[in-house]
């Protein structure tokens, strides 16, 4: 075979340092679009971008030259100095150490995009953890209860 090919599709989810909600609706509405454009130009074409205050999702596709863990890198460390250039009063701005990552068949990617095309409204009845532990649960990833709410 002389291609090499894949599609891996993976939700990315990481919040604000303390879970401060840092991000405004207005920031959001550009950080997005940032953050979708950053992993476009990593070769993880973008699907989706959404989040609230406190946190963000990202489903893209997975480079086949790229970890996991250098997309995080590359996406946090760019937006994070994005961020801090937008207003002086988001100068000490900075994401949460550690995220999580799971893996979306294809035939599911339209419901994630819908579930992070709507992530204003589910956040009126669920925080930020209740999700994330729910998340957790759902891909059987095993997890330290301590990092989940601290």
């Amino acid at each position: 075979m002389p291609q090499s090919l894949s599609r891996i599709l993976i939700h990315l989810v990481f919040s604000t340092k303390n879970r401060e909600p840092a991000l405004s609706t207005a920031l959001q509405a550009e950080l997005h679009p940032y953050l979708a454009g950053t992993l476009d130009s990593m070769d993880c074409p973008s699907l989706r971008v959404g989040g609230v205050g406190d946190h963000v999702h990202m489903l893209f596709g997975l480079s086949r030259t790229k970890t996991i863990a250098e997309v995080v890198e590359a996406v946090k460390t760019s937006s994070s100095k994005w961020i801090k250039s937008k207003d002086a009063r988001l100068s000490s701005f900075h994401w949460q150490s550690g995220y999580a990552a799971f893996s979306v068949s294809q035939s599911d990617a339209d419901q994630v995009v819908a579930y992070l095309a709507n992530q204003a409204e589910h956040h009126r009845k669920r925080t930020f953890q209740e999700e994330y532990r729910l998340l957790l649960e759902k891909y059987q990833v095993p997890f330290d209860e301590r990092y989940v709410w601290n």
